[in-house]
């Protein structure tokens, strides 16, 4: 991590830090909060934020133009970052709902002020960072396509967390925490179940649609396309149609707008009020159009690169036989050289 940005790198350990001590308090802490223990959120938030802020930290390194811009941005992000996840871990602390509480006492203003400033920040940093990588060269092609439909993915998935905070009206309803106090709530994460949940470990929502989803998927889509880019890389060293990374980047294209496809269903499936674990005929069509666009674009890739491959091989398997009968004519010695006068007519 040598040369990596310090402050993010920071901000990385106290998420971590963090998730680990939501996983003891997971344990220790039996106060529910809508039905799940108090500390799952921000061990989810910590995790998804030390993952993303660590992914971050490298890409900053590599930056050729503008670093200093780039380290002030990922400074800002860093602490942005911490100040909205350290709402969440004050609020679980508290046993009170953090998002669309709409309480006057002050832990769920305090949290609300913290999340009017934190929030956005998050986004506009995100799509600055995205246009440094965009007027640059970030590694081989294949990285550098990973890196901008990563963190294009990652901006669109922010714009879904703001449209999120909207996307169940404003009609009032209240829920009850873990102190068993009246929380009033406005906005939700679910469409058609506001607080939908019911999914292990995310909770996300198997009574509505829940725009959590998207956001996940879409936060984390850099992560995922620079996975697929190492595998690659790593498949070159033994299948030679692989080692040009014009072909790699094709790959990573494809696999970034299938990707896209999945990211955009998931956002249309939450909109329609469809849970993520019920697969209606208008979104099993839709994934089906995904998947058979990005298998078929795939391997229209692969196919080509392999004839390719296999035709500039031709010439290179054919020297040898041409070296070899060259070699031949100059080894085999000539009447003359052996003194010996051919006969007539032989």
């Amino acid at each position: 991590m040598r040369g990596w940005h310090r402050p993010l790198v920071v901000n990385a350990a106290l998420m971590f830090t963090l998730t680990l001590a939501s996983a003891v308090g997971l344990f220790v802490d039996d106060r529910l909060l809508m039905g799940e223990s108090v500390w799952v959120k921000p061990l989810k938030f910590g995790f998804a934020m030390g993952v993303y802020g660590l992914t971050l930290a490298w890409l900053l390194s590599k930056l050729s133009k503008g670093r200093r811009f780039g380290w002030w941005l990922g400074t800002f992000f860093a602490i942005s970052g911490l100040l909205d996840v350290g709402a969440v871990a004050y609020a679980a602390a508290h046993g009170t709902v953090s998002h669309f509480n709409n309480n006057a006492e002050p832990v769920a203003q305090t949290v609300r002020t913290v999340f009017s400033i934190g929030v956005g920040p998050l986004l506009l940093i995100t799509l600055l960072i995205a246009v440094l990588v965009l007027i640059q060269r970030t590694g081989d092609r294949a990285m550098a396509r990973a890196l901008r439909a990563g963190l294009g993915l990652a901006s669109a998935s922010m714009v879904v967390a703001l449209w999120l905070s909207n996307s169940s009206g404003a009609t009032p309803r209240t829920v009850t925490d873990a102190n068993g106090n009246t929380v009033s709530m406005n906005g939700g994460h679910g469409i058609g179940d506001p607080d939908g949940n019911g999914m292990f470990l995310t909770n996300w929502s198997t009574t509505g649609g829940d725009l959590r989803v998207p956001h996940f998927v879409g936060l984390h889509a850099i992560q995922v396309l620079l996975l697929i880019t190492a595998i690659l890389g790593v498949l070159a060293t033994s299948h030679s149609w692989l080692r040009d990374e014009r072909v790699r980047a094709r790959l990573v294209g494809v696999a970034a707008l299938g990707y896209t496809g999945v990211f955009a269903v998931l956002t249309w499936q939450a909109k329609r009020g469809i849970p993520v674990t019920h697969l209606d005929r208008q979104t099993l069509i839709a994934y089906a159009g995904v998947a058979v666009f990005t298998l078929v674009t795939a391997a229209a890739v692969v196919v080509t690169a392999r004839r390719r491959s296999a035709s500039s091989a031709s010439p290179t398997d054919a020297m040898p036989a041409r070296i070899y009968s060259a070699a031949s004519v100059h080894a085999s010695p000539s009447h003359d050289q052996l003194g010996v006068t051919p006969r007539e007519g032989t």
